[in-house]
């Protein structure tokens, strides 16, 4: 059977990273096998492309080498990691994934959404999540968490961190057309609301799609005796 494929969306600031890992840390402890990725990254080619994308040495990168390069990080992760894990029945959780693209490079950039719909398709074969967390949080709030963040790590903003607010508040909107277009898929959380609070709706909606999916399972098996 094959495993569920999870990914965990949102702006800077608003906790995904965070919510994926308290999944994860779930379902290990209820015996699951899953695996943690991101996009980019998640394998030797991704993160060197990762590199590049979030040095703000590069702020000079052309909206369309960048849109590329993300895409060519994410047909690598989905050859290397996700398709592999799924097909082994692994769950996967990763942080961003295609939608990352259309909020940030269609929205943010102005980039021709219908191209980034191809060049998705393209990087992942079609593949698509089963499951979408989106942690909506307001840009401000959101880049204000960022920055305490850094500061705490004594680094200092990534190239995308530093684009101006405008931005941001460019991709929140597509974050929202995106969940939108597809409730079934993407669900809307409030990330203004306290971690354990989100974390609980998140494991409670992924324990409903598991026993979901055993169920119909157990209805296309044959019956005993």
């Amino acid at each position: 059977m094959p495993g569920l494929f999870i990914t965990f969306e949102g702006g800077e600031g608003s906790g995904k990273t965070t919510q994926l890992k308290a999944l994860l840390r779930h379902l290990w402890s209820t015996g699951r096998e899953a695996v943690e990725t991101r996009d980019p990254g998640g394998t030797v080619i991704g993160k060197q492309i990762r590199a590049l994308l979030l040095n703000r040495e590069n702020a000079g990168m052309a909206p369309a080498a960048e849109l590329l390069l993300y895409e060519a990080s994410r047909a690598q992760l989905v050859h290397e990691v996700i398709r592999p894990s799924l097909a082994a029945g692994r769950m996967v959780l990763c942080d961003r994934f295609a939608d990352s693209t259309v909020a940030y490079q269609g929205y943010g950039r102005g980039l021709d959404l219908e191209i980034i719909a191809r060049l998705n398709a393209l990087a992942t074969g079609g593949l698509r999540p089963d499951l979408t967390f989106f942690l909506d949080l307001d840009p401000a709030v959101g880049l204000l968490r960022a920055t305490q963040r850094v500061a705490e790590r004594q680094e200092g903003h990534d190239r995308i961190e530093a684009e101006v607010l405008a931005f941001h508040q460019r991709v929140h909107i597509g974050y929202r057309a995106i969940a939108a277009a597809e409730p079934e898929r993407v669900i809307l959380l409030d990330a203004s609301r306290g971690m354990a609070e989100i974390e609980g709706h998140i494991r409670r909606r992924v324990d409903e799609v598991l026993r979901a999916s055993l169920g119909a399972v157990g209805s296309r098996l044959p019956a005993s005796g």
